[in-house]
């Protein structure tokens, strides 16, 4: 039977209707197959979130769909903006492109730094493996060795700089608690600072009790010092006997700033992807973080470095941090600024 000629013509329109309508979404497997995840690590190799990054790294991509490789890409520069300011303005925004941020670097531009050229509310945030508790310690032979006697006689500290966490939680502690603290910079980092205090240069230095554990172990079991205070977003159950900063503020204003200036604790170490991720690849990669930090063998590696890891966060708690804070008052948000530019 001979074909008519609108057969063809019918088949071209059809193929033409195809072409014009919306391609279906990739599977996120296929998406991620063979390929490789940047992950962007804003502080240079050799430090806590560099080693850090690179235990996820080994476990992370085999809990993504499709398997790819997960590549370490460290940038280091100014404190970490030049990392964050990289992956909010020029990383792909496809899921094959994350970071892992310094814990401060979301409230930089908060802070009024200039060179922190994003919004923290707008990245994708992923998750972290914990979340940090400061403490506060002066060495055993220092003259003041509880809160109250520290409001009254003035207690030296050391600090990097006067623009460093630790000066800004001195600051802190301070503001809050009336402490009457001094800050001697200069120090190369938290390991000089501690020398410091066995030399007696200085009485006291504002850690975190994993870093602490990690590098003083025996600080503790030795009562080499006084732990002061503890403060962040919870009480440190293995120091529960050390008072924590939530229960000694009522004055509203104080607890509002001690509770933002904490932010950057309950974020311990955490990851993040560019804005406009498309949303079933940012679900992807936060399940695939979740599956990694529950994972044993991820687990035995990190607790076999004393990394942080057993207390991991959502992506969604981050947000919700990050976006409590961005959302202040202003008259809060310049009571930060005090602190971190004082």
């Amino acid at each position: 039977m001979r074909k008519g000629p609108g057969v063809p013509f019918a088949c071209l329109a059809v193929m033409a209707a195809l072409a014009g309508a919306p391609v279906r979404a990739e599977p996120i497997a296929d998406f991620y197959r063979g390929k490789s995840v940047n992950l962007i690590v804003s502080s240079a190799p050799g430090g806590g979130y560099d080693t850090l990054s690179r235990v996820v790294a080994k476990h992370l991509g085999r809990h993504i769909p499709g398997n790819p490789a997960v590549v370490i890409r460290n940038m280091p520069g100014a404190g970490g903006v030049v990392a964050t300011n990289y992956l909010f303005n020029v990383a792909s925004r496809d899921g094959l492109s994350i970071g892992q941020l310094q814990n401060t670097l979301p409230f930089e531009p908060i802070f009024g730094n200039r060179e922190a050229i994003y919004e923290s509310p707008r990245f994708n945030w992923l998750g972290s493996q914990s979340f940090e508790t400061g403490l506060f310690i002066t060495w055993r032979g220092a003259a003041a060795a509880s809160i109250a006697e520290i409001q009254r006689r003035e207690t030296s500290v050391g600090s990097p700089g006067r623009n460093s966490t630790p000066s800004f939680n001195t600051r802190l502690l301070a503001s809050v608690l009336d402490m009457k603290l001094r800050l001697v910079v200069g120090y190369a980092g938290q390991n000089d600072a501690f020398l410091a205090m066995e030399r007696g240069e200085v009485d006291a230095f504002p850690t975190f009790y994993s870093s602490l554990m990690s590098t003083r172990p025996n600080w503790i079991a030795d009562s080499k010092i006084n732990m002061i205070v503890q403060f962040g977003p919870e009480r440190e159950p293995a120091i529960s006997a050390v008072p924590f900063a939530d229960d000694l503020v009522t004055n509203p204003e104080k607890k509002q700033l001690l509770r933002a200036a904490a932010a950057p604790l309950a974020l311990g170490r955490p990851f993040a992807a560019p804005p406009e991720v498309p949303v079933d690849r940012v679900a992807a990669l936060r399940q695939a973080l979740a599956d990694a930090f529950a994972d044993p063998e991820y687990l035995a590696d990190a607790n076999g470095l004393n990394l942080p890891v057993n207390r991991p966060r959502t992506g969604a708690q981050l947000q919700a941090i990050i976006d409590e804070v961005w959302k202040m008052p202003e008259a809060g948000k310049e009571r930060l600024r005090k602190l971190a530019n004082d």
